[in-house]
């Protein structure tokens, strides 16, 4: 049990590491971007011209195709009948080491850049899990600090992660949504969720509140026992499934809240009877690496959106998009620093 808890509180610190909070009112400590991304590079380690989560994965590309079911709740350009919009996107796992074996944890995450007409972009991250350990900035914080590494170790403190989760009983969801999902044995057989809500507004004027997910066509597989022996076969196997089929593709999937559904929660999942509208289709057809691929220079903040969506009052999206852009300045500072002969790296995920 203590080394699950150890494993289990690993996952949630890495996840948690996209969505810290930056709020100057909070007290007796202000919480802010620094302390946040300071601690994760605390726990994880300094890996110069890499961002601080997610920092292992590997870029790809493709297209988005509407088939316009999404008009009807966003005027979004994306969504209009019969549009093709380019898109840049990266697959990745959680945690700030980017040398860490592809089964140390769980979870998946996609990471896509839509390039609109008019210049227009809607970002977003991604996990392939359907909620999200925390709700609130101070739990998150709370949590970080909870996982950091034992120095005899090098792993978290059993003992202290199994406070906080008794502490926070926000966050057995989350625990148990990972205890009976085994991980995928790809990247291309997992289902992705925005977790966060988000206020889509149709061509009328009218409002309502959407999650999102990216359901996969390839049937879901889970890890199998040789794969856990491999430390990169996300990205191996990746390479193969598109060289021999030529792409992978996805649903996107529009989740429509109820009157009353929490919109600024990210540990409550919806009811599974509420509207799914299937709004077209997300086709992946290329992946390149980290160091030269598309995504390398995209930061990756789920704030940057279109006209008809706009975030919620989830105060984890303000907090994703700081945490994000802290990042993202960190490492490009730091390839800026390379020698000119060097060969930088860029390799967060979503910031």
């Amino acid at each position: 049990m203590p080394c699950r808890l150890a494993a289990i509180g690993a996952v949630v610190a890495a996840l948690a590491g996209g969505f810290a909070y930056v709020a100057g009112w909070l007290t007796p400590a202000r919480l802010t971007a620094p302390r946040i991304v300071n601690q994760l590079q605390a726990n994880a380690g300094v890996h110069p011209g890499y961002r601080r989560n997610h920092a292992k994965g590997v870029c790809v590309s493709g297209y988005f195709a509407s088939n316009g079911n999404g008009a009807g709740v966003s005027r979004a350009a994306v969504f209009e009948p019969g549009v093709t919009t380019p898109v840049i996107g990266r697959f990745a796992i959680p945690g700030g080491n980017p040398y860490a074996p592809d089964n140390s944890v769980p979870v998946r995450s996609m990471a896509l850049m839509f390039k609109l007409r008019d210049g227009e972009q809607w970002r977003t991250g991604m996990n392939s899990t359907a909620l999200f350990a925390v709700h609130t900035p101070m739990q998150f914080f709370e949590q970080l600090l909870a996982s950091r590494p034992d120095p005899a170790t090098g792993k978290p403190d059993p003992q202290r992660l199994k406070a906080f989760f008794a502490a926070n009983p926000e966050t057995q969801p989350f625990l148990a949504w990972v205890k009976a999902n085994p991980p995928s044995s790809s990247f291309a057989n997992a289902a992705y969720y925005s977790i966060n809500a988000f206020r889509f507004t149709d061509a009328a004027g009218q409002t309502r509140f959407v999650r999102w997910s990216m359901r996969p066509e390839t049937a879901y597989a889970p890890l199998t026992a040789a794969e856990k022996g491999e430390k990169n076969f996300l990205s191996d196997e990746l390479s193969q499934r598109l060289e021999a089929s030529g792409s992978l593709r996805w649903h996107l999937i529009l989740t429509v809240a109820a009157p009353g559904d929490p919109t600024d929660d990210a540990t409550q999942q919806w009811p599974a009877d509420r509207q799914q509208i299937d709004a077209g289709t997300l086709v992946i057809d290329h992946e390149s690496s980290q160091e030269e691929g598309l995504c390398r220079d995209v930061n990756f903040d789920p704030t940057i959106l279109p006209d008809g969506i706009r975030p919620s009052d989830d105060p984890l999206l303000a907090a994703r998009s700081a945490a994000y852009a802290l990042s993202f300045n960190r490492r490009t500072h730091e390839e800026a620093a390379q020698p000119a002969h060097a060969n930088p790296t860029s390799n967060g995920a979503h910031s």
